[in-house]
């Protein structure tokens, strides 16, 4: 609908009634066709920042390390049972 829309051919009074669906969804669709299509149809995309694995595994390490001694401190208060 929001290609009918865009090609202008019917109006969205028409388009709504024929599909049994509002004229302001169908203006949403429409927008929202307009907005994305350069990003649908393989324009330029926003650029993703590069990921550092090396920062990322750093930050895995360090969240294990803090697990396994809240787990270690939580079982000896008997606060955890012992799961392992």
């Amino acid at each position: 609908m929001a290609i009918a829309a865009v090609k202008g051919d019917k109006t969205l009074a028409e388009l709504a009634q024929q599909h049994d669906v509002h004229p302001n969804q169908i203006a949403e669709w429409k927008t929202q066709l307009l907005e994305r299509a350069a990003q649908v149809f393989g324009g330029s995309s926003p650029e993703t920042p590069p990921v550092d694995l090396k920062v990322l595994h750093a930050k895995i390490g360090q969240l294990a390390l803090e697990n396994d001694f809240l787990e270690s401190a939580l079982t000896k208060a008997g606060l955890l049972s012992a799961r392992r």
